[in-house]
């Protein structure tokens, strides 16, 4: 990007929002706005975008004006409804969000006569149910999602595709695996139990960790590096075309927790908590990441091992911080 360029980030306060707006942030010639449904959210740390506009892309006129005031020649799609387990509960929920966001700002590009290079985030919950002999997942997998989020993000990928195919848009997709680092939300398996060792740590809560299944495996990639994917497969990937991102690598759930508690001095007792297990865990997930590597020449750069301090050490100064406020 030689040139002045207007980035408009969806979801710009969510975890990995803030991680690529302050990345977009060292590059130059660059304006960078962000969209929610809420104000930028503190928790998260002062990403710094140049604007931010509270508003909800389920509304296609609101979607339509901020394109039309913002007319973005890159739109990083992050916005959405995350959470795995949510969608479960909320199924319908997770489909009208994730899918009605997306359709309304392509919708919106269409009508205000704008061609934005356009990042449709997925999810490697498309693959679902992959068997053991087809690891690594490359791209060309079979979609066999198993959980209505899954779904969600199966229908996104495909308007993607569809919206580029038959009304010419530069939509780029992406289906990144599991990403973990600091700011992440508690829901999530790494920093649920980040959290809890901080916790324990302070004396504020029993040296008892609540765990779900232990077994599964992930392909974890440090949200730094998955950001910077999203901006070399933006920049430099082919519109129509799909990339996974992930480490090539997995770890178990157990693995992870060990390691995070190796780094405690506490000694800490695990139980099974049954609220915490999924209708359905895929055993194992490796991801084959070189038809981004080839296209972009990504590589992740942040260890699994740093990833996890760094989580930990930032929960650490989550109880500081709760401690020091007025009234604790």
């Amino acid at each position: 990007m030689s040139q002045t360029s207007t980035i408009l980030v969806t979801g710009g306060s969510g975890f990995a929002g803030t991680y690529l707006v302050e990345f977009l942030r060292t590059r130059p010639h660059l304006t960078i706005w962000t969209c929610d449904r809420t104000g930028p959210n503190p928790r998260l740390g002062a990403a710094g975008a140049s604007h931010h506009v509270k508003l909800d892309l389920l509304d296609p006129v609101a979607a339509r004006r901020v394109m039309a005031d913002i007319r973005p020649d890159y739109v990083y799609h992050l916005a959405g409804q995350a959470f795995v387990g949510q969608s479960w509960s909320d199924p319908w929920g997770t489909l009208e969000i994730n899918v009605r966001a997306q359709l309304n700002l392509l919708e919106a590009a269409l009508a205000e006569r704008i061609n934005p290079r356009f990042l449709s985030v997925g999810s490697m919950e498309e693959y679902g149910r992959v068997a053991e002999r087809d690891l690594p997942i490359r791209e060309a997998q079979a979609l066999r999602p198993d959980s209505p989020y899954g779904v969600s993000k199966v229908a996104q990928d495909m308007l993607g595709l569809q919206y580029h195919l038959s009304r010419g848009l530069p939509v780029i997709r992406v289906r990144p695996f599991n990403h973990i680092g600091p700011r992440q939300s508690r829901r999530f398996v790494a920093p649920a139990f980040a959290s809890q060792i901080a916790a324990i740590e302070a004396g504020k809560q029993a040296p008892v960790i609540q765990v779900g299944n232990l077994s599964a495996r992930r392909d974890f990639t440090d949200v730094r590096d998955v950001v910077r994917a999203y901006v070399l497969a933006l920049e430099h990937g082919e519109p129509g075309e799909v990339y996974n991102i992930g480490s090539g690598g997995s770890h178990s759930i157990q693995s992870l927790l060990e390691r995070l508690l190796s780094y405690s001095t506490q000694a800490i007792t695990i139980e099974t908590d049954s609220e915490r297990l999924r209708p359905a865990d895929v055993p194992d997930v490796v991801c084959d990441a070189r038809h981004l590597r080839d296209a972009t020449g990504w590589q992740p750069r942040i260890t699994f091992d740093q990833s996890l301090r760094d989580l930990l050490a930032y929960e650490r100064t989550q109880v500081d911080a709760a401690a020091a406020a007025p009234g604790a």
